[in-house]
C-alpha cells in the first residue's frame, strides 16, 4: 500500500511518517484491514492486561487521528490534518477509520498519561509557531531561557515527535521520542539537530502551546443521549401542568443560557434526530441542565407553587443516580424525597 503523501498544516511533516513517544508497542504498525475494531476497543473492559494509558495512532489517506486510552477505555480524540488539527468525536473518529479500512494503518502504543494531555492539548488549543534553524540548536534553545517561556515544545525532527515542558525558561519535564535509554536528554535534543548518515538535514518543524496536567474525558454517546432524554422528560412533566406551553417555555430558557452552556443545543436537540457531533464533557452536560432546570422550574414555581419538587421527582425517577453523582439536585433549590 502507497503511504500517504497528505502532510500536516504550514509543515513539511508528512502525516503517515509521524511517530509519538511511547513506552510500549502493544500493537505495531500494521493495515486497519487486520484490525477488529470492536474487539480491541472491548479489550481494556474484558482483559486485566489491556487496562493501560495509550493511544492509537490511525494513518489514513488525509489525516493521522490519535485515540487516547486511560486504563483501556477511549476517553478522547483528535485529528491532524492538512488545513490544522482539531479535537473530534470517539465516534467520528471510528466513522473515519472504518470507512478507510482498506487504505488506512494502526499502531496502538502505550504510554504516561501526562504525555497523553500534552499530545491531546497540541491539537485542542492554538499553537504558537516556532522557526527553527537545524544549524543553530544552541540559540534555538536559548530563546526559551530569554524569553522565560512557560509551556510546552512540541518538536518534530524528520516526524518523529518529542515534547519538552518549560517552566519560566527552564526545563522541567519531556518525553522523547525514540531516545535511547543512556543518551542524556540534552544530548538527545540536539541530535535531532542533526543530519542523516546522507548529509541531508532533518525536516524540522515546532510549535509551543500551554502546558495542562490532565487528559478531559469526552461524554460518551450513552451519557449523552441519557441527558437528552432527561431534557424532555422534564418538558413533558412540565406539559402536564402547562399545556401547550412547555416547549416554548423549554425553548426560551434554552437560547437564554446558550452563551454559557454550550452544551444545551445538545440536549434541547429535537427528539428523533440524531446526536449532535459534538464534542462535550460530562460536567458541561450536567452543569447545562442544571442551569436549565432550575430557571425552567423557577418560571413553573412562580405560577404554581411546590410543582417543581413533583416534576423532578417524575422526569428523573429513572435516571436519579447519575443526576445525584453529577451533584445536580445538590444545587437545585427544591429537595427531591424518593
Amino acid at each position: 500500500m502507497r503511504a500517504s503523501t497528505a502532510r500536516l498544516m504550514n509543515s513539511p511533516v508528512r502525516l503517515a511518517d509521524l511517530t509519538f513517544p511511547q513506552v510500549n508497542r502493544l500493537i505495531h504498525r500494521t493495515r486497519l484491514a487486520f484490525i477488529h475494531l470492536d474487539n480491541l476497543f472491548a479489550f481494556g473492559k474484558r482483559d486485566r492486561d489491556g487496562r493501560v494509558d495509550g493511544f492509537i495512532t490511525a494513518y489514513l489517506p488525509d489525516e493521522c487521528l490519535l485515540l487516547f486510552f486511560r486504563k483501556g477505555e477511549a476517553v478522547n480524540a483528535a485529528s491532524l490534518h492538512t488545513t490544522g488539527r482539531q479535537v473530534i468525536t470517539i465516534t467520528e473518529a471510528l466513522n473515519r477509520m472504518r470507512a478507510e479500512v482498506e487504505r488506512g494503518e494502526l499502531a496502538y502504543s502505550a504510554a504516561p498519561m501526562e504525555q497523553l494531555a500534552w499530545m491531546y492539548q497540541s491539537c485542542a488549543v492554538p499553537v504558537e509557531m516556532r522557526t527553527v534553524d537545524a544549524s543553530h540548536p544552541g540559540a534555538f534553545f536559548a530563546g526559551f531561557a530569554r524569553d522565560k517561556t512557560s509551556g510546552i515544545l512540541e518538536l518534530m525532527s524528520n516526524a518523529h515527535v518529542s515534547y519538552v515542558r518549560f517552566d519560566a525558561g527552564r526545563y522541567h519535564s519531556g518525553y522523547f521520542c525514540d531516545k535511547p535509554e543512556v543518551m542524556a536528554i540534552p544530548k538527545f535534543l540536539e541530535s535531532q539537530f542533526h543530519a542523516a548518515a546522507g548529509g541531508q538535514t532533518p525536516v524540522l518543524t515546532s510549535a509551543v502551546f500551554p502546558y495542562v496536567a490532565d487528559l478531559p474525558q469526552q461524554a460518551p454517546n450513552a451519557l449523552i443521549n441519557t441527558y437528552r432524554e432527561l431534557y424532555w422528560r422534564i418538558v413533558d412533566e412540565v406539559d402536564k401542568e402547562f399545556p401547550g406551553e412547555a416547549k416554548r417555555r423549554a425553548q426560551k430558557v434554552s437560547t437564554g443560557i446558550v452563551d454559557s452552556h454550550k452544551a444545551i443545543t445538545i440536549l434541547s436537540a429535537p427528539r428523533g434526530t440524531d446526536t449532535p457531533d459534538s464534542v462535550v464533557q460530562p460536567e458541561e452536560l450536567s452543569n447545562a441542565l442544571t442551569d436549565w432546570s432550575l430557571q425552567l422550574l423557577e418560571g413553573v414555581e412562580v405560577m404554581m407553587p411546590g410543582t417543581a419538587p413533583k416534576i423532578l421527582r417524575e422526569a428523573t425517577r429513572e435516571h436519579r443516580y447519575v443526576l445525584q453523582s453529577a451533584g445536580y439536585y445538590g444545587r437545585l433549590p427544591w429537595p427531591v424525597s424518593w
